[in-house]
């Protein structure tokens, strides 16, 4: 029996017969349940719907653990009703129904305004599965009008002797729980599933036969049976394996498809000569390049020599010399009289890079290569003498922010576009700039976000990835501790006597806020801190400009020179202080995550990371990147009021325990998601992603992109694999389309 909740759907009318995947669902289900659906989850059709997949499964023997729902929670349970009564309300007219459901642990209370009727349902003893959002009545966790369906105590099966096979089967057959809204329940989403298997026809399977029989999955039509109505938990474990091998095949097979079209393209190949730019850079280095450094030198070289243009990610920690890699990737292309644009996330960031190549070229390089920088806050006079030397070819080295991507700006002939940061640019800004080539420009990424393998070949498939594992020699390293308010409210005063030990020894310091004030919590043009949980405390966040104030009243800082550094500061501004704070002028910085990234002071030796809990891991692993990178080892405080267990508390414990970026990373990943794997979402949330989870399955991974590679191989166009082709079309919509043409 079913009981409809206040926000039920209208029953859908009897279906036609059904068609195949591209159905539209409105033929199947009827007009309003299928916009329904639409309006809570944007899918249209059979094939977009069916692969809504149960986010658990419960048992209608088995019971929740009601004492684990959390206040404020939206849950779909399966419970016992134990307790019903219905009492007048004193303050007006009508009836309160309160029934408690229990799982013989704990309990909880649905209640119900003016809907005696329900008596007649919920009585002690029935079983159901119950939905709606956990609140707090005097003390006692309630649901508040939930939506419900009780197990039908007419079926035959639960009627039968309570010790037969058939009773025993029924009692622990599956309950797929689906991710639901409000106005669209679990139960809800299952009948409509339930009526579209019932009109779906046999479908071809995208994963080849030999594949399948390899690795014994189920076909595609059936795992989409046992996934939506299993008889038992290995049925819906066997439609999971099938049908994210599926998902994983698919997906890599589109992104081999990308490298594949990206290799077909020519483009001006480019080679360093003896004696040349390169080799006069090489020989005036006052030290000797890392294994690494070398290695993936020659990995460039070869990519930047060949005949289609090089699309390489190079990955590694902070201050493993990624920068020097990419300087002798321009001077290859400077060799042959081409331009190298290097785009960066911040102002900062970009002034710094342009000190650093300035200062490894030399006077005589320099002058020759004459490198510029363009940004959006120069002058006019600044800008135009920026754009002349781009577009006359006199600067074969430029240097920017998104003012590169501008209409006005202009290459004579550009060979490299690095792009620093990768994940602070979407699609559209890295293509605007590869397409001011007049042949397809090289492609040369950079990230200090260390990628697990599977990600990279998943996230970025079409790139050829290297790694820097090591960094140089002469680096003290940093020591990260966690500093605990919650539990220690006493440690405060610490942080700034051991701070002021630091300066007393000669050195300098960062301090880093999640805001710049109380009204402006993120910065503009700069990324905004990471808060992945939700049980971020909900104090307001420590601001620069309040913070930077505290601490010069503060005794133990007295007559010491602090600074603040933030993304609403002009460039000026900006580059004066870092310039300052560069040369020692200053003893104390101040900034929000504006420092993040590219910034060098090797005299740099303590950060005090304030509300550490609003950040990210990858942040977190960045942000301390900045300190210890001279002969001083390096302190980094956590500071967080976060309780001890806390999500929140846990990735800055990680943090703390932790310096190995690639363990970090994964880390970081499972907090946060894939992001958006084909399309322009790539900077974590919302996974694209169904069941596949490219850290959990990285021999899936792996697997499914050699099989992919074997089929493209001897049938790129796919015309032997119909049903591969049809699977590929079908995950790539207009928009995907159009992100993988672009790379």
């Amino acid at each position: 029996m079913v009981t409809p909740g206040p926000n039920a759907a209208p029953a859908a009318p009897a279906p036609p017969v059904g068609g195949g995947l591209d159905t539209r669902l409105s033929t199947v289900l009827g007009g309003r349940t299928a916009s329904a659906i639409e309006k809570a989850f944007g899918y249209r059709t059979v094939g977009e719907f069916l692969e809504h997949a149960p986010r658990r499964y419960a048992e209608r023997g088995a019971l929740t653990a009601l004492d684990s729902l959390a206040i404020g929670e939206s849950v779909t349970i399966v419970a016992e009703v134990v307790d019903v009564r219905e009492r007048t309300m004193r303050a007006r007219r009508g009836s309160i129904l309160e029934a408690k459901i229990g799982d013989g642990k704990g309990l909880l209370t649905l209640t119900f305004f003016n809907q005696g009727w329900r008596t007649k349902d919920l009585v002690p003893g029935a079983r159901g599965v119950f939905a709606g959002k956990v609140s707090d009545y005097r003390g006692a966790r309630q649901l508040a009008h939930p939506d419900y369906e009780l197990f039908d105590r007419d079926d035959p099966r639960s009627l039968a002797d309570p010790g037969s096979d058939e009773a025993i089967r029924w009692s622990r057959q599956p309950i797929p729980i689906y991710p639901a809204t409000a106005s669209l329940s679990s139960w809800q989403i299952a009948k409509a599933v339930g009526v579209v298997l019932d009109t779906l026809p046999d479908l071809d399977d995208p994963i080849p036969t030999s594949v399948r029989t390899r690795l014994d999955l189920v076909p595609y039509r059936r795992a989409l049976e046992l996934l939506h109505r299993p008889e038992k938990v290995a049925d819906f474990k066997r439609a999971q394996d099938a049908l994210r091998y599926r998902e994983a095949f698919v997906l890599q097979t589109a992104l081999v498809q990308r490298r594949l079209a990206a290799r077909a393209v020519a483009s001006t190949p480019r080679s360093a000569s003896p004696g040349g730019i390169l080799e006069r850079f090489d020989a005036s280095l006052p030290f000797t390049l890392t294994d690494d450094q070398r290695a993936v030198g020659a990995e460039i070289a070869a990519d930047l020599a060949g005949e289609w243009p090089m699309h390489r990610l190079v990955q590694g920690e902070v201050g493993s010399g990624k920068t020097l890699v990419a300087i002798r990737a321009m001077l290859t292309v400077a060799e042959s009289g081409g331009q190298s644009a290097l785009i960066a996330p911040t102002e900062v960031l970009a002034a710094q890079h342009l000190r650093s190549i300035v200062k490894f070229l030399g006077p005589d390089l320099a002058s020759e290569l004459r490198p510029v920088i363009l940004t959006g806050s120069q002058s006019t006079e600044e800008r135009r003498r920026a754009l002349l030397a781009a577009a006359s070819g006199s600067s074969r080295l430029v240097v920017g922010t998104h003012a590169l991507l501008g209409d006005r700006v202009d290459f004579a002939e550009l060979g490299l576009v690095v792009v620093d940061e990768q994940h602070r640019f979407g699609v559209e800004q890295r293509e605007a700039l590869r397409t001011k080539g007049q042949s397809p420009p090289h492609v040369l990424v950079l990230t200090a976000t260390p990628i697990p393998r599977t990600v990279a070949m998943t996230v970025f498939g079409d790139l050829d990835v290297s790694t820097i594992a090591g960094v140089p020699s002469g680096r003290a390293g940093v020591e990260t501790f966690t500093v605990g308010l919650a539990e220690h409210p006493g440690w405060e005063s610490r942080i700034w006597s051991r701070m002021a030990e630091e300066l007393a020894a000669g050195r300098q310091a960062f301090v880093v806020c999640p805001a710049i004030d109380e009204v402006h919590a993120e910065d503009d043009g700069e990324p905004a801190p990471e808060a992945p949980d939700d049980d971020t405390p909900k104090h307001a966040p420590a601001t620069v400009l309040a913070t930077a104030e505290r601490m010069r009243r503060m005794p133990v800082l007295d007559g010491r020179r602090i600074e603040v550094l933030h993304g609403r500061m002009t460039a000026d501004e900006k580059d004066r202080v870092m310039t300052t704070f560069a040369a020692g002028g200053i003893d104390v910085l101040v900034a929000t995550t504006v420092i993040e990234v590219g910034v060098d002071v090797p005299n740099a030796s303590m950060m005090a990371v304030l509300d550490a809990d609003r950040f990210g891991v990858s942040q977190l692993h960045q942000l301390r990147g900045r300190i210890g990178r001279g002969q001083y080892a390096g302190v980094c405080l956590l500071v967080t009021t976060a309780e001890l267990e806390s999500p929140s508390r846990e990735r800055v414990d990680a943090v703390a325990a932790s310096d190995d970026g690639f363990e970090l990373a994964r880390v970081d990943l499972e907090l946060r998601r894939e992001g958006d794997v084909l399309g322009e979402r790539q900077s974590g949330g919302r996974s694209s992603l169904n069941l596949l989870r490219v850290v959990q399955h990285a021999d899936l991974i792996v697997d499914a992109r050699e099989e992919a590679e074997r089929v493209l191989v001897t049938d790129p166009d796919l015309d032997g694999h119909p049903a591969l082709r049809e699977a590929l079309a079908r995950r790539l919509d207009e928009s995907d389309a159009a992100f993988l043409g672009k790379n």
